[in-house]
């Protein structure tokens, strides 16, 4: 009390009402306690600072007739129906996606990892939901699955197919790798044996179907278009038809089968099938691997070099185009190119032999841009472990595949004569196993630099469209077109 007989203001008034306001339990986060407007709802201070249009959100008055104050403003916010723009608030609990656009809005857009999968099977129900299951998220991070048998890439029409889309992924680190032979060489045995199956299977469940016993005995080609097979290595193999095949040629006399109008004979129908799809792997694999079985066609090599000059040129940034001239060497686009002598006889495998066929096959390729030397040597196969790299001056990418043995002929090869002990050991073959060479040939395959096909880099689903564009634009290549007519 004062000498006046008055309370202190320190004692009473304003001072003990502020002490009495921090005696007090503290209340949900962002409430104001003081005014009459204590006793009001919590509105979170997102809502109040968006959707407070008529009353002020710091310094709220209080109501006149004592209804609560925020009436007016919650009519005021009212969902909006406008297909989710930001800053869309409801009343009731937000959904999964709403919730995810304003957390992006809050947070800024990330940059999301690719998910490594084609197609959502079975996945339709809930991402429709706008909720997925964590265990059925996490199949997409999981390699697809394996390929039971190759596809038809291009159908023997000579039409493309779309199949082989579903197995491919948005990833850019696959090589592709296609072969071209003549009719019975082993083009379908040697690509399997490549990609999935292993010499000790049974033929009938490789995955490029090879040539049966039937079709063998009346000379007629088991593949037909491009046959397609991809691993789970992300490596995609291309099986051809026979070039220049003589029962293709016979089916199309025989059966009086309606040839295109460009083309006024069967051969040269024949011909131009050949080096349309010798073309089109020039310029979408990064391994073409020639087989032949015996040295050597001359032939062969001249539909080589005429399969280079039509094939069409790489696109540029600037001229996206399948032309076949008008592009600079520099920056044109050429495979490794592989030549298989399959099913080679004991004397190829001397070192003198291997050398003289070194020497011929540099020869009759020295004008060509293909990169035919430098990228696979028998040498670095321990085949031939007394040789230096300096005993063959023009080494040239060639391998030498002996003829695939079973039990059966392993057994005849076995000294007959002689003393019993080595009548146990197997012959002299003068060369590895089949299996062993096939073994070292894969690697090195498998091993090759993966040059740039285009001038951006491709996935795998990049590179089927660019594939597509690049096979009709080989069918309509003009260039093939006057080649056909100065053949006819």
């Amino acid at each position: 009390m004062s000498e006046s007989g008055h309370s202190q203001p320190g004692l009473c008034g304003q001072g003990r009402r502020r002490r009495r306001r921090r005696d007090r339990d503290p209340g949900p986060p962002g409430q104001n306690l003081s005014g009459p407007s204590r006793d009001r709802d919590y509105v979170p201070r997102e809502r109040r600072v968006r959707l407070c249009v008529q009353t002020c959100a710091c310094k709220p008055s209080a109501p006149a007739s004592g209804a609560p104050s925020l009436e007016k403003p919650i009519m005021l916010i009212k969902t909006r129906d406008e297909g989710g723009k930001p800053g869309n608030t409801t009343d009731v609990a937000p959904s999964v996606s709403g919730a995810g656009s304003a957390k992006l809005e809050r947070e800024g857009q990330r940059p999301t990892q690719p998910v490594y999968q084609i197609q959502n099977r079975g996945m339709g129900s809930a991402a429709s939901g706008g909720a997925v299951d964590p265990v059925i998220g996490q199949t997409k991070l999981l390699p697809p699955d394996k390929m039971k048998h190759s596809i038809k890439l291009v159908d023997d029409q000579m039409n493309w197919c779309d199949s082989a889309m579903e197995y491919l992924r948005d990833q850019t680190d696959m090589l592709v790798v296609g072969v071209i032979g003549l009719q019975g060489t082993g083009k379908s045995t040697i690509m399997s044996l490549l990609s999935a199956n292993s010499p000790e299977e049974d033929q009938r469940a490789y995955v490029f179907r090879a040539q049966a016993q039937e079709i063998k005995e009346r000379a007629g080609n088991q593949s037909s278009g491009i046959d397609f097979y991809i691993t789970q290595e992300r490596v995609i193999f291309l099986d051809t038809q026979p070039i220049l095949s003589p029962s293709i040629l016979d089916h199309l006399i025989n059966n009086d089968r309606k040839l295109p109008p460009e083309y006024n004979l069967p051969h040269t129908y024949v011909e131009m099938q050949s080096l349309q799809i010798t073309a089109f792997l020039f310029t979408v694999c990064h391994v073409v691997i020639v087989i032949q079985d015996w040295f050597t066609d001359i032939n062969l090599y001249r539909f080589l070099q005429t399969a280079e000059m039509l094939k069409p040129s790489t696109p540029s940034a600037s001229h996206d185009s399948t032309g076949s001239s008008g592009s600079d060497d520099a920056s044109e686009y050429y495979p490794h190119i592989v030549f298989l002598q399959n099913k080679a006889r004991r004397e190829e495998f001397c070192p003198r032999t291997l050398k003289k066929m070194h020497m011929a096959t540099d020869k009759l390729m020295a004008h060509s841009h293909l990169k035919y030397k430098g990228t696979l040597s028998m040498l670095d196969c321990n085949i031939f472990p007394g040789l230096n790299r300096d005993y063959l001056e023009t080494e040239v990418n060639f391998f030498l595949l002996p003829m695939m043995e079973n039990d059966g002929e392993d057994a005849l090869t076995r000294a007959g004569s002689g003393p019993p002990l080595f009548s146990l050991l197997p012959g002299y073959r003068g060369h590895p196993s089949f299996s062993s060479l096939v073994s070292k040939f894969r690697s090195q395959i498998l091993a090759m630099s993966r040059s740039q096909l285009s001038h951006t880099i491709l996935t795998e689903k990049n590179w089927f469209h660019y594939a597509a564009r690049i096979w009709d634009g080989v069918k309509k290549s003009s260039a093939l077109s006057e080649y056909s007519r100065l053949l006819s």
